[in-house]
């Protein structure tokens, strides 16, 4: 098969492609490698890639195992990279800090476990923000991770380098984490999939604190919805580790159908969600065309407003994630030589986390409970809400954030990434999907939700709407002059 082909296949067929032996791991491998090296020295997704030989060997370890009759599971010999927040065992964890250095992880967080277990074969991680603060990926270790579809654009965060790298076709499937939109905000400026699970879905292992740490959670990202929700079920699961992990079961990633439920038909659309909160002209049409063609194809899409101000539920937002953030920075902040080596976003959250109040905590629980039951309300009457993914498209990489949008200043470094915290207070389940490109080219998505635990029926509805509006078939521009390099790929062996 034509290497540029094979990368380009989604990654259910791939992995049946593997199963019945008609491309091997290694040439995979080989393939993954080559689109790295030629496209990952521009964009910088990739991290802390590890030895080419060593890689080899171990999908051609995954190919004598399929001759033998043995197959792992339906990620048998996928190449994938882990977000450098998490653990993959013999591979640095950096949190993009200069405070944390390159500690070598000794054993694996359980969703990489989870992916191993299925067949998947780890190569290196992908950029993120220092900490995952912010949806902008750069960071002092690594550096900036640059945008699919123009490089001189940001590629969102924090799970940026992941959006990246399967944007451009480098790993078939991503894993990424999200807290503030950070698996929704870069697949909408990658034009991929980027889903937030069900609060508990994904379960968090090893954790510091297993329950008051509710807010952020790991998920899945792919090209298409069907192979969201493949990762989806491969990351799921109840674990004792894990006391609020959820305990009921998905389908077997493998199955010919992994999401199996017919979508709902009724959408509340939430615009902006509040009337004043500002959004980069254009993204709002965008969407709003998005949700058109869906009413073409028979839904219903009706107006909607979350019944909770702003200004209450966005100082909630701050007091939660501030306890959150600044608790799991404290040890670092209290030592100043690291502290002088964390960016000034970090301290910040540290410090005004030092400053709460029990008193200010509980309000700020209250009110994330409110959040959860106006959700419910809107539920009652749809079965999804829908919402932009970000308040802006791709912006210059060279900015720390945008200062302001459609003439608002922003008052915080995350400020610009408001529309998407709802959802993650009321752990709803909610993917963002591709909803086309503005007069620049840049890509935006539109994030779906819908009630706690119903992750299959939010797929579900993606998946419909990609039938119906197939903007994740369009690949980067870039890859264009990719395809004569990747007819014949240059690996060690082939240079030899």
């Amino acid at each position: 098969m034509d290497l540029d082909e094979l990368m380009a296949l989604d990654a259910g067929a791939l992995s049946r492609r593997i199963a019945a032996r008609e491309v091997s791991c290694r040439e995979l491998m080989q393939a993954s490698l080559q689109r790295i090296a030629v496209l990952n020295p521009q964009h910088n997704a990739i991290v802390s890639l590890r030895d080419t030989d060593a890689l080899l060997r171990e999908a051609d370890a995954r190919d004598a195992q399929l001759a033998r009759g043995e197959r792992c599971g339906w990620m048998h010999g996928f190449p994938v990279a882990v977000k450098d927040l998490s653990d993959a065992e013999g591979l640095p964890t950096t949190q993009g800090s200069l405070a944390v250095g390159r500690r070598i992880a000794r054993s694996d967080a359980l969703f990489v476990l989870r992916m191993k277990r299925a067949g998947a074969i780890v190569i290196g991680k992908t950029n993120t923000p220092e900490f995952g603060l912010g949806s902008h990926t750069f960071n002092e270790v690594f550096g900036v991770t640059r945008n699919a579809w123009d490089p001189s654009k940001s590629a969102g965060g924090s799970s940026g380098g992941a959006a990246v790298a399967l944007a451009l076709g480098m790993v078939p499937v991503a894993d990424g984490s999200d807290f503030m939109g950070s698996l929704r905000n870069p697949a909408a400026f990658n034009n991929v999939v980027g889903m937030r699970p069900s609060r508990g879905r994904v379960p968090a292992v090893p954790a510091e604190d297993v329950f008051y740490a509710q807010l952020g959670t790991e998920g899945p990202m792919a090209r298409t919805s069907e192979d969201v929700a493949r990762l989806l079920c491969t990351l799921s699961g109840w674990d004792a580790r894990a006391p609020l992990s959820l305990a009921d079961a998905l389908p077997d990633p493998d199955a010919a159908d992994p999401i199996g439920v017919p979508p709902g038909k009724r959408i509340g659309w939430l615009g902006s969600i509040w009337p004043d909160l500002p959004l980069e002209p254009g993204v709002g049409d965008l969407c709003e065309a998005a949700l058109r063609k869906l009413q073409a194809a028979g839904y219903v899409v009706e107006p909607c407003t979350l019944d909770v101000p702003r200004d209450a539920a966005w100082t909630a937002w701050l007091r939660l994630r501030q306890m959150l953030t600044g608790g799991k920075l404290r040890a670092i902040h209290a030592q100043p030589e690291l502290r002088a080596r964390m960016k000034p976003e970090a301290q910040w959250e540290v410090e005004q986390g030092l400053q709460l109040t029990g008193a200010q905590l509980y309000e700020a629980s209250a009110l994330r409970s409110a959040v959860y039951q106006a959700f419910a309300r809107l539920f009652e009457r749809f079965d999804h809400v829908a919402a932009p993914s970000a308040q802006v498209f791709p912006f210059d990489a060279a900015l720390r954030w945008p200062q302001s949008i459609a003439g608002v200043a922003m008052d915080t470094y995350h400020r610009w990434m408001e529309i998407v915290a709802p959802f993650t207070m009321a752990g709803l389940p909610a993917v963002s999907v591709p909803v086309g490109f503005n007069a620049e080219g840049l890509p935006m998505g539109l994030q779906i939700a819908g009630p706690a635990r119903g992750d299959l029926q939010v797929l579900a509805i993606a998946r419909a709407f990609e039938a119906i509006a197939p903007w994740a078939q369009q690949r980067p521009p870039g890859l264009a002059r990719t395809r004569a390099t990747m007819q014949h790929p240059k690996t060690k062996e082939t240079q030899e």
